[in-house]
């Protein structure tokens, strides 16, 4: 049972390490029922690591989390029960038939019979993966695996689906594709999403946003609201000398310039019209000057001080 909770995750002060690493730094946020929450983060950054408690697979070091009011440590098998959880690796056998994975996982569930098998109808066609019913797993592209993955993971139906970085090694279109079926999922179920990635566009797409760094919350809101923060454009100067480029522009045009790796970055309300005399000042110590709207790399940059870089 869920208790009547405008937030359905609720995350305090959660602190994880391993060993010596400090893979989750004190991090605290919450996420409203029916939401797309999604965690942005390069390798490394503790965004699996947040996944991994949350689906009570770890145990962590300080703090505490809980689903629909349900201590994620205390309560393990409630949490589980309001769960839906989709891994990075693949958890299908490709020896069985799509029905036949499903068959099994309601099983894990609890489920059985008549009932069952009108959960399977219901998660297939959701998924619009219903056509493949009886076509063997191995069989299918990986658009099509992961949304049998999903379809697997809300045969319970699940007040909130997990999903650790769930279009990873999918191309753009079927990335596209799962995430329209995401949404159409959440739109007829009131299911809250909860997604870990690294793909900027993905990102883009959730209600709202967490980016981690280090094991750190760097930055948490809607993801318009974030590229807001910058407060104007974002220009980037390719040259030999980034330090001392950057020292002559913010001496010339009276404006704040940082060095990020290797490039200097500007952020300037109204910077378009300031590239005109940058190259008129600097043009022969430049090798390229761009200019673009804040993105979500952007705000990365600007809170860390350095690029997102995915290994």
């Amino acid at each position: 049972m869920i208790s009547a909770l405008s937030d359905i995750v609720t995350i305090q002060n959660l602190t994880h390490r391993y060993g010596t690493h400090l893979a989750v730094d004190d991090v605290s946020f919450s996420i409203a029922q029916g939401a797309s929450f999604g965690l942005l983060g390069p390798n490394g950054g503790g965004k699996t690591t947040l996944f991994k408690i949350l689906a009570t697979l770890l145990t962590p070091s300080q703090g505490t989390a809980s689903i629909g009011g349900h201590d994620v440590v205390r309560n393990r098998a409630a949490v589980r029960g309001l769960c839906g959880v989709v891994f990075q690796s693949p958890s299908l056998d490709p020896y069985l038939t799509v029905r036949e994975n499903l068959l099994h996982g309601g099983h894990l569930y609890g489920l059985h019979g008549a009932a069952l098998e009108s959960r399977i109808r219901e998660s297939l066609a959701a998924l619009d993966v219903a056509d493949r019913a009886h076509h063997l797993v191995r069989t299918l592209s990986g658009g099509l695996k992961r949304r049998v993955e999903i379809a697997k993971s809300v045969l319970h139906r699940p007040a909130v689906l997990l999903l650790d970085e769930p279009s990873t090694g999918l191309d753009p279109g079927a990335r596209a594709g799962m995430w329209r079926q995401l949404q159409a999922l959440r739109a007829t179920s009131g299911m809250t999403l909860v997604m870990t990635t690294h793909y900027m566009d993905e990102a883009d797409r959730c209600e709202r946003l967490g980016i981690m760094d280090r094991g750190r919350l760097v930055a948490l809101g809607r993801p318009n609201e974030l590229k807001g923060r910058i407060g104007g454009v974002c220009i980037q100067i390719e040259c030999d000398d980034a330090n001392a480029m950057r020292d002559r522009v913010a001496s010339r045009f009276n404006c704040a310039a940082a060095v990020v790796d290797g490039s200097v970055r500007i952020e300037q309300a109204g910077g378009h019209a300031l590239v005109p005399a940058l190259v008129d000042a600097f043009g022969s110590d430049i090798r390229s000057v761009t200019v673009g709207q804040p993105t979500l790399e952007d705000v990365f940059m600007h809170e860390t001080g350095r690029r997102f870089e995915i290994e």
